[in-house]
């Protein structure tokens, strides 16, 4: 019974080595000795586990995926008030600067999307994961009459999430001229427009 137990410890490592390594290294340059060296295994070992590099890769993705739509649950679930939980919604979606290592990893596994089905199935899935999270934010605010929608909850969902990902990628390539703080006063700007809730 020990071995199982062995060997799943041993795939999360490889997926946290390999999910480091390509944060410092980007996908291009991403090699099976790095991914070792971060492990502290042999590469031989690395390959035992994942005879191919694509797998593994994926397999970051999806604990990417996974990691980053439970910290944004996090952030939420427990928020009650509307105008409260929007606003923690907007807070939990951007990097937090150039160095963010969660986005930057999102958004490097993100460009194998046009060339591996998979990858596009977890981008896909991110994104219609988060345009939930808002779009039942939303839907609570205006059953609730706390929120006066100018547009359906879906589709102003969506437009959030595409500002989130637009500024995001700006924040983690290091343009000056978008910070963190200022990206989230511009998606705010929005929610306040299209909720009638100017104290957001």
């Amino acid at each position: 019974m020990g071995r199982p137990k062995n060997q799943t410890a041993r795939r999360e490592a490889l997926v946290d080595a390999a999910g480091r390594a390509i944060t410092e290294r980007g996908l291009e340059g991403l090699r099976i000795k790095d991914i070792a060296a971060e492990a502290g295994m042999s590469a031989g070992s690395v390959l035992y586990y994942y005879p191919e590099l694509d797998d593994l890769v994926l397999e970051v993705h999806r604990g990417a995926v996974e990691r980053f739509v439970a910290a944004r649950h996090a952030a939420t679930d427990g928020v009650a008030d509307p105008v409260a939980r929007l606003r923690a919604l907007v807070g939990s979606g951007l990097p937090d600067g150039p160095g963010d290592p969660v986005h930057g990893l999102l958004y490097e596994l993100h460009r194998r999307a046009d060339r591996s089905a998979g990858h596009a199935e977890l981008m896909a899935s991110l994104f219609a994961r988060e345009v939930a999270l808002y779009t039942t934010v939303l839907e609570v605010g205006a059953a609730t009459r706390e929120f006066t929608l100018t547009e359906p909850p879906a589709d102003l969902a969506r437009n959030l999430v595409a500002l989130e990902d637009g500024y995001g990628l700006h924040i983690v390539s290091h343009n000056a001229q978008l910070t963190p703080g200022e990206a989230e006063r511009l998606i705010l700007g929005l929610a306040r427009s299209v909720t009638g809730r100017a104290e957001l």
